[in-house]
């Protein structure tokens, strides 16, 4: 290596390249690690806090950070990438412009690729799939006691789930994924219905409003049934939680819990007589709340082509996670889909700032049909 260049033709160097780049000395932080070289380098120094790829074998690698996740691809650059040990952050320096310092540094190595970040959805399909080889089917279970599969903690699944933490912890939240024996586990949906009942029955034998149901007494009156977790994990799930002059309280949530007793008459059938199907279900509802078929978006179809007409379980997240097999998947079901019936099962597809009507602009080709536009698929369904 040469040896380090006088002080004063070195700021003479700095002050020059600067003045060439039509930077201003005021707005940069007063501290320059120069490499040990006749040659001056002006570098960009990138400090990541927490950053961590995921992804096994067979996947495509993702780049996660604390909250988000982003594709990556390797790009190359012209400009030359230092990695210079002992640099500080912007927040270690002394940010008063009025001392420079030049620190002589080692470079200890070089590239002129980079890994290009683009934000991306996370891939949480797999995390359902996982707790689904398990699901818990109560305490009393024989299957639970001699199960020989997998069960899985955060630490299992931040390694396997091609997501964030806050990600991942998020969407246990949205499929009502509980920890039980330090193991993140999904109710079978029968002891799901089965807790339910429970906690619907007792409103309506004690006459509670469905807008405030009180936890010590459901836990009273129901510990003897199921363990006390589990009610009021299903309250929880099903319900708003809040307190009331120091009590707790739960405001059931009439949506979901009619979503759930749909689903519960429909898994059984192929398809249901759509009028039978809406009386069978408002009869099936605690006293109180009232049906729409609005409550079943990405969870049941209605079939208005046939006659009489009809209705039919469709999950979303039985679905394809990959976007063109999604949309090859729902094309298969169905020919031609109007905008309304379509959405509930595509936009989760949509990436950030992206729009539904974007996402079918890619993958559906639109016409009209008996004056209503509906779309069909651009690429011939086998």
């Amino acid at each position: 290596c040469s040896p380090p260049l006088p002080e004063r033709r070195l700021r003479a160097e700095v002050d020059a390249t600067l003045q060439t780049a039509k930077l201003n000395p005021a707005e940069l932080l007063p501290e320059l690690n120069v490499p040990p070289s006749s040659s001056l380098f002006l570098c960009c120094v990138f400090f990541f806090s927490s950053l961590v790829i995921r992804g096994e074998k067979d996947e495509h690698a993702v780049l996660c950070s604390k909250d988000k996740t982003y594709d990556m691809k390797i790009a190359d650059t012209s400009n030359m990438l230092l990695f210079v040990p002992g640099c500080k952050t912007p927040e270690e320096l002394n940010a008063d412009p009025a001392s420079c310092n030049i620190i002589y540094s080692q470079i200890a190595g070089f590239s002129k690729n980079y890994w290009e970040l683009r934000r991306c959805r996370p891939k949480l399909k797999k995390l359902r799939k996982l707790l689904m080889e398990d699901p818990y089917e109560g305490p009393d279970s024989q299957k639970d006691q001699t199960s020989t599969l997998s069960k899985y903690t955060t630490e299992d699944l931040l390694s396997l789930i091609q997501a964030s933490e806050e990600e991942i912890l998020h969407q246990l939240q949205v499929i009502d994924a509980c920890k039980i024996e330090g193991y993140w586990r999904i109710l079978d949906f029968d002891y799901e219905m089965k807790l339910l009942s429970h906690v619907t029955q007792l409103i309506d034998s004690e006459s509670w409003p469905l807008s405030k149901v009180p936890l010590c007494a459901c836990l009273e009156e129901l510990g003897s049934l199921e363990p006390r977790e589990m009610i009021e994990h299903v309250l929880l799930s099903y319900g708003r939680k809040y307190v009331d002059d120091g009590e707790v309280f739960f405001e059931m949530r009439e949506d979901k819990i009619c979503r759930a007793i749909a689903r519960m008459l429909l898994q059984n059938a192929v398809k249901f007589n759509l009028s039978e199907f809406e009386e069978v279900w408002q009869q099936s509802v605690p006293e109180g709340m009232t049906t729409r078929l609005d409550q079943l978006q990405g969870l049941a179809l209605v079939d208005k082509s046939s006659r009489p007409e009809t209705i039919f379980l469709l999950k979303v997240e039985d679905l394809p996670e990959d976007n063109q097999e999604r949309f090859n998947s729902l094309f298969g079901i169905r020919e031609k889909w109007t905008e309304v019936d379509i959405t509930p099962y595509i936009q989760d597809l949509c990436a950030e700032k992206q729009t539904v009507g974007a996402l079918l602009t890619k993958y559906a080709r639109s016409s009209m049909l008996n004056g209503v536009k509906v779309f069909n698929s651009r690429r011939p369904i086998s």
